[in-house]
């Protein structure tokens, strides 16, 4: 029997098309509707925000398009990435099923950000645009944006989180190095920031506010777009390739997965593990569980409600219809700063509606425990965020091991932990709390959903 690790492919099998699963839905996304109107959006509206090439990838239905040369050239850097057997995790669990796990942090960002930084840069470039905003939670993406826009010439402002801000120093550093500029969010460069700093000028942020924020700036200037990290239907597009890559490397192991698993906070690196295989089946392919692991301390797929709601908290951007919190709703500061999105993706919503995917929450001790075992078997720090996967496959690992079943499980490994040893750190001085997040806060903000006629 094989002991193989490492599934590689060589630069030339990387896929040449991204995937979109629009294309074999059983049931359309509902419309993205004009907040003013509540009447569907057309292009002009997303105009102000994203280049023609960018909205018609958001509103393709087309199954295959495919990646210009000048990003697969960029992609060759780090792609195709690896698989990987986790054998010794395996082993000490005890268990009969088989993990393989796709990892992302690999990239000169260290996550899978990266396969729509690139993307999004070039087009904004080839369309004129000098500038970029954008907002990030961790510092993953406003990460891996600096380093596109090195590459292609943007201007890249960047507003991060305040409590991540605080928490992941190196992180911005990151940023400032690959020469993007990073500020704490709110802040006092806009007028949605400085509305909420007069109320709490100790305010810790949220993805909504950033979103605000660098939506503002975005529709001030010409020569300046935003960009978004998650959540919207071409960034979801970008990020299959990981999981085209995942299909061709599991061939060569002999394997195909009975189960995949992706932590979700705003839904990219989730889509770009299982879209792929979820495509497969809805043609016809076998069925796979698919599921979805969240922070119990932000459960958008758990427990928030599918409606449409705003993507950030001032209310700038267009009404989506998805698993929401609310948009007013602040998570609190748990590590894993890339989850603390008050909505889950359209896309991944509608899957979950129709009963495609499943979803489960964790709290961040259980994920830590997780990644902290991953770690001493994988040798690999996974991210707080990628931590989330680990722990939805262990506990399916587990599951196997009790039924005595030897299923393949597949997760995405999106990112290492390196900049977030202050996290694990934490976590070993018993520091690292369950933070819960205001049940009359979620109820005020789930309240307060825009009405919207059926």
């Amino acid at each position: 029997m094989s002991e193989q690790i490492k599934y590689l492919l060589d630069e030339a099998d990387m896929p040449k098309d991204w995937y979109n699963l629009a294309a074999d839905l059983p049931v359309p996304l509902p419309a993205v509707l004009h907040p003013g109107t509540l009447q569907p959006v057309g292009p002009a509206d997303l105009a102000p925000l994203f280049p023609d090439s960018l909205i018609m990838q958001e509103v393709s239905t087309e199954r295959h398009i495919e990646i210009p040369d000048a990003v697969r050239r960029v992609f060759r850097q780090w792609r195709p990435a690896p698989l990987y057997r986790a054998r010794r995790l395996e082993e000490a669990l005890g268990t009969p099923a088989r993990i393989y796990y796709k990892y992302e942090g690999v990239s000169p960002a260290g996550s899978h950000k990266p396969n729509t930084a690139i993307p999004q840069a070039f087009y904004n470039m080839e369309a004129g645009i000098k500038r970029l905003t954008t907002e990030t939670g961790a510092g993953q993406w406003g990460t891996s944006l600096a380093f596109a826009g090195a590459l292609f010439g943007l201007e890249i402002q960047v507003f991060q989180v305040r409590v991540s801000y605080n928490q992941k120093p190196y992180r911005r550093a990151v940023m400032e190095t690959y020469g993007a500029s990073c500020v704490a969010s709110p802040s006092s460069l806009t007028e949605s920031g400085r509305a909420i700093l007069a109320k709490n000028p100790d305010h810790p942020g949220s993805l909504g506010i950033a979103i605000s924020e660098a939506v503002e700036l975005a529709v001030q200037r010409d020569d300046t777009k935003y960009a978004l990290g998650s959540v919207l239907n071409h960034v979801l597009l970008h990020q299959t390739i990981i999981g085209l890559e995942a299909m061709k490397q599991l061939e060569i192991a002999g394997d195909d997965p009975d189960v995949i698993v992706g932590c979700t906070g705003g839904g990219s690196n989730f889509a770009g593990i299982a879209f792929p295989f979820l495509g497969q089946q809805l043609r016809g392919g076998r069925t796979r569980r698919i599921v979805a692991v969240e922070p119990a301390a932000c459960p958008s797929l758990t427990r928030g409600k599918y409606a449409y709601d705003f993507g950030d908290t001032a209310h700038l951007t267009p009404l989506t219809k998805m698993h929401t919190l609310g948009s007013t709703f602040t998570p609190p500061g748990f590590h894993a700063g890339g989850l603390r999105y008050h909505g889950m993706a359209p896309m991944v919503s509608h899957i979950k509606e129709l009963g495609l995917i499943e979803a489960v929450a964790y709290h961040q001790t259980q994920c830590f425990e997780a990644g902290v075992t991953f770690a001493r078997a994988e040798g690999i720090v996974p991210a707080p965020e990628a931590n989330h996967a680990v722990k939805g496959a262990i506990e399916e690992a587990l599951r196997c091991k009790r039924e005595g079943r030897s299923e393949v499980i597949l997760f995405n490994l999106c990112g290492h932990g390196h900049f977030d040893m202050a996290a694990y750190t934490d976590y070993f001085s018993n520091r690292l709390a369950d933070l819960e997040y205001d049940e009359a806060e979620l109820a005020m903000a789930l309240a307060g959903l825009p009405s919207v006629p059926d």
